[in-house]
């Protein structure tokens, strides 16, 4: 997951949403850390559970990260309005874990990222994943890349 998050790192710009769903332990803050990683941002990328939200300045002349954690709010993108993602979305790359249904809304052009662990998989290491890029922004992006 980790190694998946630097390759997709390398497609993203700023102002592109990044919507990471799947079960508990899928892999999704895994995936952030690895897009981390690849974009050159400071500091330890970890779960913001119960911060909401973080952001990860570049260390060079790249887009910051924002990462969320919507798994806690219940509401839409009301709920989510005092995190200001619409004003931070333009210059940065944000990430949102469990956004289906909350942030949709700050942008036509969304990258929507679904991790499915195998159930009963006793070494945690299978994962499915599913990329749909959603807008014009993703039309024409070669996504292959992200392939194992």
């Amino acid at each position: 997951m980790r190694e998946l998050g630097r390759r997709l790192a390398k497609l993203l710009r700023a102002g592109d949403l990044v919507m990471l769903s799947g079960e508990l332990g899928a892999g999704k803050t895994t995936l952030t850390r690895g897009l981390g990683e690849g974009l050159g941002v400071r500091g330890a990328v970890t779960s913001p559970t119960f911060v909401i939200a973080r952001v990860h300045p570049s260390l060079g002349d790249g887009p910051p990260l924002v990462h969320v954690d919507a798994y806690r709010l219940s509401g839409g993108l009301d709920e989510m309005e005092d995190l200001d993602l619409d004003v931070s979305l333009p210059d940065s790359v944000v990430v949102v874990e469990w956004g289906e249904g909350k942030v949709e809304e700050l942008t036509e052009d969304r990258l929507q990222v679904l991790i499915h662990r195998a159930v009963g998989d006793t070494t945690d290491e299978v994962r499915q994943m599913t990329v749909t890029g959603v807008g014009e922004r993703w039309a024409t992006a070669d996504l292959s890349v992200l392939a194992a």
